[in-house]
């Protein structure tokens, strides 16, 4: 990733105005709080092939964990679904699915 997309990603946003019709953005944790992957990076962390991910996001039904296109080439997964994706997926023996 290139070093203006990382200082994209990690500036703080502005609070958005209220729009009548839309939750107020205080009751979503901003996407810019968190921290963010590439596709290699999270390949990485999560012991897989970045094939394995490029895969998943051309599936149909869509796979893995949610991702943003930034370009026709930036992909980037939030630290934050990634973990929701993972605990999605977690199984607890003798529970079953989820805990």
């Amino acid at each position: 990733m290139s070093r203006n997309a990382r200082r994209r990603l990690q500036r703080t946003p502005h609070p958005a105005p209220h729009r009548p019709g839309r939750a107020p953005s205080h009751s979503r944790p901003p996407l810019l709080a968190n921290a963010w992957y590439s596709t290699n990076e999270l390949a990485t962390r999560l012991r897989l092939d970045a094939s394995t991910l490029r895969r998943w996001r051309t599936a149909r039904p869509l796979q893995g964990p949610p991702f943003i296109s930034i370009s026709g080439r930036v992909i980037m997964y939030s630290s934050l679904d990634v973990e929701e994706w993972l605990r999605s997926r977690r199984t607890v023996p003798g529970k079953g699915r989820n805990g």
